[in-house]
């Protein structure tokens, strides 16, 4: 499955980056280029699974990755976010000309920005509208030029802290991602076409975002809309009706969606056998299991094991 990455370990970067800061266990930058290659970023045991959110700006070069097995590219003025827990693999670096900015944060300083669930959820055009879409979106020269201020304030702040001790400094390093998030939301939503029909209302927007919320947070071990209903106070008519009317893809299928992606990550990087899989992920035996995973596959869990 590959390992999980925290902070910590992200923190090692800086032994072969030039231009790097960190603080503490909150947050990691670093701006790669030609000349600060890291041997790191690209490993032999599969994807890694980071425990924040990241942050990718790209000026020059190429940047081949999977994000949740899904392929990606960080091309000139592309810009690419990642959720708290998601698989990433990088898999080619163009390094002729690469300029391409990096921010890790751990999703307790997140939680510590304290976002409204319903504007953190604007980012869904990069991924949230549907696993399977690219998490990285092409942005015009002006824009990306305005988010790398952002990447950079950040990294003079936290130098700023380092050789000061400012009282303020964390403080401000909140603000700086808060805002720095706002603006690619706005960026985002310029995106979303004018003719897109009635939005939904926000009391609606908020359960959707809180839905996929708990499913990234609970798909290893609960399957069913009835206990995501549950937890958002509402029956699973309605939140299969929202979800549906929101997304265009019903709420069963987005939980199916999560589960079969740790299925695949657990069955071809684990090294855990098929039983041992099909507990991880809360079924009652491995022959559930099994044909959980043939229906929404067409494989058998045996024979997608064998085809990777």
């Amino acid at each position: 499955m590959g390992k999980t990455v925290n902070l910590t370990q992200l923190k090692s970067l800086e032994k072969f980056v030039t231009e790097f800061s960190n603080l503490s266990d909150d947050y990691v930058f670093t701006r790669l280029t030609e000349s600060n290659r890291t041997p790191l970023l690209i490993s032999d045991t599969g994807p890694v699974r980071f425990d924040g959110m990241s942050w990718f700006l790209c000026f020059g070069g190429c940047l081949d990755f999977e994000v949740n097995l899904t392929p990606a590219s960080l091309t000139p003025n592309s810009v690419g976010v990642t959720r708290p827990g998601s698989f990433i693999e990088v898999k080619n670096i163009d390094w002729s000309g690469l300029d391409c900015y990096m921010l890790f944060v751990s999703s307790d300083f997140i939680r510590d920005i304290n976002f409204d669930l319903n504007i953190l959820g604007s980012l869904a055009p990069m991924g949230e509208r549907g696993l399977k879409e690219n998490p990285v979106i092409t942005i015009l020269p002006e824009e990306a030029t305005l988010l790398r201020a952002y990447f950079e304030i950040l990294n003079h702040n936290t130098h700023s802290i380092h050789d000061t001790d400012s009282t303020y400094g964390k403080s401000i390093a909140r603000c700086v991602i808060a805002a720095l998030t706002y603006q690619l939301i706005q960026i985002v939503s310029r995106r979303i076409p004018a003719d897109s029909g009635d939005r939904p209302k926000s009391r609606r927007m908020t359960y959707v975002h809180e839905f996929i919320q708990l499913v990234h947070e609970y798909h290893r071990s609960e399957r069913t809309v009835a206990f995501y209903a549950d937890k958002l106070f509402i029956s699973p008519k309605y939140l299969s009706l929202i979800i549906k009317e929101t997304l265009g893809r019903s709420a069963a299928e987005i939980i199916d969606d999560y589960v079969i992606l740790e299925a695949k990550n657990l069955l071809r990087f684990s090294g855990k056998n098929i039983q041992q899989v099909s507990y991880e992920l809360n079924f009652p035996n491995q022959s559930s299991f099994g044909k959980y995973f043939k229906h929404l596959t067409g494989f058998s869990p045996s024979e997608y094991q064998r085809s990777v």
